[in-house]
């Protein structure tokens, strides 16, 4: 399991740990990622996936998952949420 937001895209970044001394190590800053369940409204159905805590909050903020999704650019969505993407503006197309 890749250690990446499957909503943002946001992944393992890499630095350097800097000592008192000034010595430089080799390190790697993790994203704080989160198992959670969201519910789609347009499908009625729930999803469990991996997201980061910035993309949660976004998620809410945006109003659900569903909102997010559509406003989203595909490219920065794993191939499970494209797909999920797809099927709600299909739903959505149907409905209007």
């Amino acid at each position: 399991m890749s250690r990446s937001c499957e909503l943002t895209g946001k992944g393992v970044q890499s630095g350097n740990n800097v000592s008192h001394a000034n010595n430089k190590t080799r390190r790697r800053f993790l994203p704080n990622l989160c198992d959670v369940t969201l519910i789609s409204d347009a499908l009625n159905q729930r999803f469990r996936l991996r997201v980061s805590a910035a993309a949660l909050r976004t998620v809410e903020h945006r109003g659900g998952l569903d909102a997010f999704l559509l406003k989203a650019s595909e490219t920065d969505l794993s191939m499970r949420a494209r797909l999920l993407r797809r099927q709600i503006v299909k739903k959505t197309a149907e409905a209007a």
